[in-house]
């Protein structure tokens, strides 16, 4: 449960600060960039612009895999994403993404990162 306050908390600075939001940008430079490029989906990831909010597994141009289409009553909110991110394997078994975010601020700053991406 303290970890869930402390995740909780580190979310809600990281909605309020362009600089956490600056930090998620490097985070998204060193981890995520060289699968997910623009506003387009590839072959190998589906874009993530517009993903906060967005139903998951709900973009037609990508091929989703079960586990996550598994989950499309749901959206990309902030647990959720985070929940991914820290173990995706976890969060939608059989899912294509290998790669995950072990610590959790920088987890809570590539969210709030990801909330610019139009």
């Amino acid at each position: 449960m303290r970890r869930f306050a402390f995740v909780a908390a580190a979310l809600a600075v990281a909605a309020a600060s362009p600089a956490f939001a600056a930090d998620g940008a490097k985070v998204f430079q060193a981890q995520c960039k060289a699968c997910h490029q623009g506003n387009k989906s590839t072959p190998m990831a589906p874009t993530l612009s517009k993903v906060a909010g967005r139903k998951i597994a709900s973009l037609g141009d990508f091929k989703y895999s079960n586990g996550l289409k598994a989950k499309t009553a749901e959206s990309w909110t902030d647990a959720n994403l985070n929940a991914f991110l820290s173990g995706p394997m976890k969060f939608a078994p059989g899912t294509k993404m290998p790669v995950m975010v072990a610590k959790a601020d920088d987890r809570a700053a590539l969210i709030a990162h990801l909330k610019t991406l139009k």
